[in-house]
């Protein structure tokens, strides 16, 4: 058999794949180093290993992208399907499936800055969560007698807040925790003091503040962890971050937002004066219905004083006269028992001495009979006498408080057929009879006219 050689020209040059995808990955690095690239997230997936996994894609063309666990964790926002995005980053292939993809190192909101993207994504969160809710933002204490503080040490701030709250209550019991409000470490210091507030017990409002600043400046207090540890404290939170236009989640958490850290001291707590002026005001109000309480039932006393004093008097006089009749009543009794003992004691003697002089014991006996009666009346009418002395005062006594007392001045009770009290003109319409009570005895009339005397 007649073998042939085959031979191969020297030709285009043969890779593998891996050779091939290395050099394309290679070329691409070369070609476009660092690119910025526009478009929307689609298919955002977080994975377990912490990596974002999405697409770029506009309406023509899409393009794998990835952002490592090292470079996600300093995006201002998260990756979120259909935001529209400039994402920074390198072109590289991935030998597994041969695809190329952007390594994104930098993302950024088309027409929204990252920071305040990040704002509303955050704020959106916590707000469907309930930590904005109105319903659980506590009332401040009227007067706190402590008052803890959450700020820097050092600065304008703390200078005024301390020469506020001291010029507006001296006396005040103020605690300082020193933080950190910017930069490194300035979250957990934050977070630290709310959460030593919360735990001690020892404030009764806790105030955290800072100056003005960017929004990069004011960042702590947009962070999340500060927010709920703001959520989670104990006593009342006052907000006091930057000037008056500027807004951070913290205001939103906080129990009550100041405009500056110098309008929170003051809503903190009331000047002397103005508690003075408060205690004044309810004094004034308390003297008021003291004295409208005291006008109505001195009325309600004088429209009904002559029927209770009369119902008074009558029950006053019955219960004397029943105290009297009682003791007429034992008088009796005494004299009747008196009379039969001496009448049981005189029959026996008459029987024991029937036989001895009967006119002479007859005499004698009827002597002290008579002496035993007048004995016995003379004890009777010192008994009256007795009674009648005490009653004597009592009934007088009930004669001065007596109601007819007026009716010697002139004055008369006007009664209807009925017995009721005639007090005004209304109550005794025309052609009405009532009756008229006179000091000395009563006459009966008709109402024929009736005038009715205006109020003054």
């Amino acid at each position: 058999m007649e073998q042939i050689a085959l031979q191969w020209d020297s030709g285009p040059q043969v890779y593998t794949v891996s050779e091939f995808t290395e050099t394309l990955r290679q070329l691409l690095d070369e070609e476009f180093g660092t690119l910025w690239i526009s478009g929307e997230i689609s298919g955002s997936k977080l994975a377990a290993s912490g990596h974002y996994y999405f697409t770029l894609k506009d309406a023509e063309a899409q393009l794998k992208a990835v952002c490592f666990k090292g470079t996600a964790r300093y995006l201002k926002f998260k990756p979120r399907d259909g935001v529209a995005v400039i994402a920074r980053g390198r072109l590289d292939v991935y030998p597994g499936r041969g695809d190329y993809q952007l390594i994104v190192d930098a993302l950024e909101p088309q027409g929204y800055g990252a920071l305040q993207f990040a704002f509303e994504q955050l704020k959106k969160k916590l707000a469907m969560e309930g930590l904005f809710d109105a319903a659980r933002k506590r009332p401040l204490p009227k007067l706190p007698a402590r008052i803890g503080l959450v700020t820097s040490p050092s600065g304008a701030v703390i200078q005024d807040m301390l020469n506020i709250l001291g010029r507006r209550f001296p006396g005040l019991h103020i605690r300082l925790y020193p933080a950190t409000v910017q930069g490194e470490g300035s979250v957990e210091a934050v977070c630290r003091g709310i959460d030593y507030f919360s735990r001690s017990g020892w404030a009764q409002v806790v105030i955290v503040a800072r100056g003005g600043g960017s929004l990069e400046d004011l960042w702590t207090f947009n962070e999340e962890a500060v927010a709920r540890a703001i959520h989670a404290c104990s006593v009342p939170v006052i907000s006091a971050i930057g000037h008056e236009t500027d807004f951070t989640i913290a205001d939103f958490v906080a129990d009550l937002r100041a405009p500056t850290p110098s309008a929170a001291a003051e809503m903190a707590i009331c000047t002397r004066d103005e508690l003075l002026e408060r205690i004044a005001v309810c004094e004034r109000k308390l003297a008021h219905s003291a004295r409208f309480r005291i006008t109505q039932a001195a009325r309600r006393l004088h429209e009904s004083g002559v029927e209770r004093a009369m119902a008074v008097l009558q029950r006053g006089m019955g219960r004397r006269a029943q105290r009297l009749d009682e003791l007429d009543y034992r008088l009796r009794d005494a004299m009747r028992a008196g009379i039969a003992r001496r009448k049981r004691a005189l029959e026996t003697a008459v029987a024991r001495h029937a036989r001895q002089d009967v006119r002479l014991r007859f005499a004698q006996t009827r002597h002290r009979l008579e002496t035993a009666q007048r004995a016995l009346v003379e004890s009777a009418r010192r008994l009256v006498m007795r009674a009648g002395g005490r009653l004597a005062p009592i009934a007088a006594h009930l004669t001065q408080l007596s109601p007819l007392r007026i009716l010697d001045r002139g004055y008369a009770l006007v009664r209807t057929a009925d017995g009721r009290l005639v007090k005004s003109p209304v109550d005794a319409p025309l052609g009405t009879h009532v009756e008229i009570r006179l000091a000395d005895g009563g006459v009966s009339a008709r109402v024929t006219r009736s005038d009715v005397t205006p109020n003054r």
